[in-house]
């Protein structure tokens, strides 16, 4: 199904059974100082465009976020949760319901127990990678230059072909859409290419088992992962997003060059020369932009290639 159609689609689902905001406020009763309506997410996204949230949420630990789901969903509320912003497209609309963002401190520690890393999952990605490497722990550098939390990365399962996030990853403790609070061991979790089991409403924490190794040693195999990854990404400071999953065997950004789109471009969201998986913006750009030119990239590639590809951006 094209995406433009299945947004379009969700959005119409969603206002068939919309109720008026003021039905909802009773819900805020006592959490005023961590809620509020209408807040723009734009700010808050890498690519910077899209609408605003109807109630966003930004608990100070993990009692004020598990009160918040559980009135949110006795009042039958959508919840979404919001970490670096670093693979998400917001809808031009804006989005009903809850947006649960982690940015709080409490959400963002780390800490080192032995050749263990335990991180909030609200902490960024490079921040969890730089500590393990100054107390000469590897394994996490492989992910060097992914931007984003250690929720987003976990729940994607950040990573290449030879390795992942989840490879490393001990245990997790999760919160589920019902408000319950969950650790799950090594056993109850599983992880493939950009993909893991790890699709409850929020990871809190997690504990990731690495190896011992030289500090100096560590830091010159960052730097030289940084300038390999950092050479084929948009520079210039505009909002860009890699759009496709990469499938098995080729890249994504190959078989957008096969099928033509090379250079393709809608209103302000145009495909980036270097690297055709990303898209780089305008300052006219919006989310449907966006989102007809993943269309028209989906659609070729099927026609000329015949390979479906998989989008890696999330949509709201």
């Amino acid at each position: 199904m094209r995406i433009l159609s299945e947004v379009i689609r969700q959005m119409t689902l969603f206002n068939l059974r919309d109720v008026t905001r003021e039905s909802h406020m009773g819900w805020l009763d006592g959490l005023e100082h961590i809620v509020r309506t209408d807040e723009p997410l734009a700010p808050r996204c890498a690519l910077r465009i899209g609408g605003s949230s109807e109630f966003f949420a930004e608990p100070t630990n993990l009692d004020e976020m598990t009160l918040i789901v559980q009135r949110a969903r006795e009042e039958g509320l959508a919840l979404r949760l919001l970490g670096g912003g670093s693979n998400l497209l917001v809808c031009d609309e804006g989005v009903k319901g809850v947006t649960i963002s982690l940015a709080a401190p409490e959400f963002g520690k780390i800490a080192i127990e032995g050749n263990v890393v335990r991180a909030g999952c609200g902490a960024m990605l490079a921040h969890v990678i730089a500590t393990a490497a100054r107390e000469g722990l590897a394994g996490l550098e492989i992910l060097t230059s992914i931007p984003g939390t250690v929720g987003g990365a976990l729940h994607g399962n950040s990573g290449d072909r030879a390795t992942d996030i989840g490879r490393f990853t001990q245990s997790a403790t999760v919160l589920t859409r019902s408000g319950d609070v969950i650790k799950r061991g090594r056993d109850d979790m599983t992880f493939a290419y950009r993909e893991g089991s790890l699709d409850e409403l929020a990871m809190v924490e997690a504990e990731f088992a690495l190896e011992s190794e030289d500090r100096e040693e560590l830091t010159r195999r960052m730097q030289k992962i940084w300038i390999v990854k950092r050479a084929g990404y948009p520079m210039g400071g505009q909002p860009t997003g890699y759009l496709f999953k990469d499938p098995l065997g080729m890249t994504a950004a190959e078989l957008i060059e096969q099928a033509g789109m090379k250079g393709a471009e809608v209103g302000g969201a145009s495909l980036f020369e270097r690297d055709p998986n990303f898209v780089v913006l305008q300052g006219d750009a919006s989310t449907s932009h966006v989102i007809q030119l993943m269309d028209q990239v989906r659609e070729q590639v099927t026609q000329q290639v015949g390979v479906d590809l998989e989008t890696n951006i999330q949509i709201w």
